[in-house]
């Protein structure tokens, strides 16, 4: 599990409610099915109105992709194209082909299968880099989902609230119920706003973090396909992928590894 999402979304909202607990309010209070069914209600027909239904239909899995750590392991990768480019000097590129079947990574396997059949080193980097910007663009409406629904909740809040005191001062009769009625009128803006700028702008942040984290991955990875297509030394392969790293990271890893 990702615990920096969890540990940031019990944070916050656990923040918002503590402290308004410990200023003498109740969390039942904070409990409203009408401002709640205004506000997400409001938020989901606006944001599946702005997207398409294949989109919208991503929203499961992209919960899924927020929620759970997946290892960018920059080391792991460098160390793999190496292993390549040695086998490749070796025993030639043919070698690699019983390699394909290892690679857990759909790009970087499509990546060697590409060097094996000999496509020419300017049509292997035209194909992947335009899978990457492909990739790239449908992670991005994944992460403009939730930065849509980060901008319609506060709205959908107001327009909750609204609502709420249109009721409330059609009924001023009673001014002992006025108090209470505009207290639960609030509650739709405070819904709005609170998830906005807690859950729904945070996580469409870390989908786009994710999304670069990937890409910088698949970089790597073609620049190292390059290389090995090109006949590289292994040890020239290694420190042209190493300046993909910041020099924290490179010295953390010590001296590059013949």
């Amino acid at each position: 599990m990702d615990l920096s999402t969890i540990i940031g979304l019990i944070l916050g909202f656990g923040m918002l409610i503590g402290g308004f607990m410990l200023e003498g309010g109740h969390f039942t209070s904070l409990l409203e099915p009408t401002a709640a069914m205004i506000v997400f209600g409001g938020t989901a027909g606006a944001t599946m109105a702005s997207f398409s239904m294949d989109d919208i239909k991503q929203v499961g899995a992209l919960f899924k992709i927020t929620f759970r750590e997946k290892k960018f392991a920059v080391d792991e990768l460098i160390t793999a194209l190496c292993g390549f480019a040695e086998k490749a000097r070796r025993e030639g590129l043919l070698s690699l082909e019983r390699e394909t079947a290892n690679i857990d990574d759909d790009f970087l396997r499509q990546g060697i299968q590409l060097v094996v059949d000999g496509t020419d080193p300017a049509l292997v980097r035209d194909i992947l880099e335009t899978q990457i910007d492909f990739t790239d663009q449908r992670h991005r409406i994944g992460a403009d989902i939730f930065e849509a629904a980060g901008g319609y909740s506060p709205t959908m809040g107001i327009i909750g609230t609204v609502m709420g005191l249109v009721h409330v001062l059609s009924n001023l009769a009673d001014p002992e119920k006025l108090g209470p009625s505009i207290a639960v009128a609030f509650i739709a803006t405070l819904y709005g706003v609170a998830f906005a700028n807690v859950a729904w702008l945070p996580i469409g942040h870390k989908l786009k973090l994710k999304s670069k984290q990937e890409r910088f991955m698949r970089e790597i990875a073609l620049e190292g396909i390059l290389s090995i297509q090109a006949g590289d030394n292994p040890s020239i392969v290694r420190e042209k992928l190493r300046a993909f790293l910041s020099e924290k990271v490179r010295k953390e890893a010590g001296p590059a590894k013949e």
